[in-house]
């Protein structure tokens, strides 16, 4: 050892590199016995922390002759680069081992069952309305939304000159494609390809550019249409009268009431006393006692001159409905933006 200008004995090379190498092997060997990621935190802490047994040691580096200084600064970074790679090693095997633990598959436990998802209220109404109808000799269809003018409006007693296209507001995609406003077209299309007799229905979605709590961009209707010879108001009335009471119950009153649609002659619009307050008056049905849900009508003899019949020998009716404003009814909301939400705790409730 040698002594500096004060008297106390100054380390050598030779020893701190003794103390260094006793250092690592001291850590090392208490890592081993090691089995908590928390005891392996705190034994670095104790040898590489800022206070540690290490730190301490490397503090004494300035008391070497400055030409023993390189070697043993060479051999303090070796051993701290070691050091710190045991303790990410012994790290990284007890997290493996436990992710390893967690891993594993227990088949003695019980069959976990994933949740199931639920029909959304729009479709359990379209399915009920269609139901309904089937068990009537109707028959399902289907048809483009993205339209042509021609079946969109003129085919149905609409020409480009027509009041009544003030009516509609349209998405329109060029001058002749538009997104349907209604599910109408589809009986011009099936009475193009199908001579009488003709019983369908057609269920879609339809667009128009509206939007508050009562209306919505896109949303769907049921178009029905029955063409053969000797169909009469009176059959229009059964089939609708048929159909509240199997999808609002039997003791549901109803009411015709005189409306205008182009395409039918004589119309009416459908009415059932108010499922809230039964006809007292409510908010619901504006003091009326009465919600509309459907329009209806004799189907127009112009209709069938587009489509080759002859209106002479057939008749014929024809409705449609808000899907929509069937399923607000039956479920008593009062805003229609709820149905696309898709909040699950509001479509858990169906």
């Amino acid at each position: 050892m040698d002594k500096a200008i004060d008297g106390t004995v100054r380390p050598t090379k030779g020893i701190l590199k003794n103390e260094l190498l006793t250092l690592k092997n001291e850590a090392l060997k208490e890592l081993e016995t090691l089995a908590e990621s928390a005891d392996i935190e705190q034994l670095q802490w104790e040898y590489l922390g800022r206070k540690g047994r290490f730190t301490l040691l490397l503090k004494r580096l300035p008391e070497l002759p400055k030409e023993e200084r390189p070697a043993i600064g060479k051999l303090v970074n070796q051993v701290k680069q070691e050091l710190q790679r045991a303790f990410q090693a012994a790290t990284d095997a007890l997290t493996a081992k436990a992710e390893a633990e967690i891993s594993v598959f227990d088949v003695t436990l019980p069959g976990r069952r994933p949740p199931l998802g639920h029909v959304h209220p729009i479709t359990q109404t379209t399915e009920e309305i269609c139901r309904i109808f089937v068990t009537l000799g109707f028959r399902v269809v289907q048809g483009p939304e993205v339209e042509l003018d021609y079946y969109n409006f003129e085919a149905l007693n609409m020409p480009k000159d027509h009041p009544a296209r003030d009516m509609q507001d349209t998405f329109y995609i060029s001058d002749n494609v538009v997104l349907r406003t209604h599910t109408s077209p589809m009986q011009i299309r099936i009475m193009e390809n199908q001579p009488p007799p003709v019983s369908i229905i057609a269920p879609g979605k339809v667009y128009r550019p509206d939007s508050d709590i009562s209306h919505t961009p896109m949303f769907h209707q049921v178009e029905g249409l029955l063409v053969d010879k000797g169909v009469s108001f009176g059959d229009l009335k059964g089939t609708l009268t048929t159909f509240v009471h199997q999808m609002f119950g039997a003791d549901t009153d109803l009411r015709f009431r005189p409306s205008f649609f182009p395409f039918t002659e004589p119309s009416a619009e459908v009415d059932i006393r108010c499922v809230v307050c039964r006809g007292k008056g409510c908010r619901v049905c504006s003091h009326t006692g009465w919600l509309e849900i459907l329009g209806s009508g004799m189907v127009d003899p112009e209709l069938y001159k587009v489509v080759g019949y002859d209106p002479e020998s057939i008749s014929g009716f024809a409705f449609g409905m808000g899907v929509e404003r069937i399923a607000m009814l039956k479920s008593g909301l009062d805003d229609i933006r709820l149905f696309f939400e898709n909040d699950i705790r509001f479509l858990k409730q169906f």
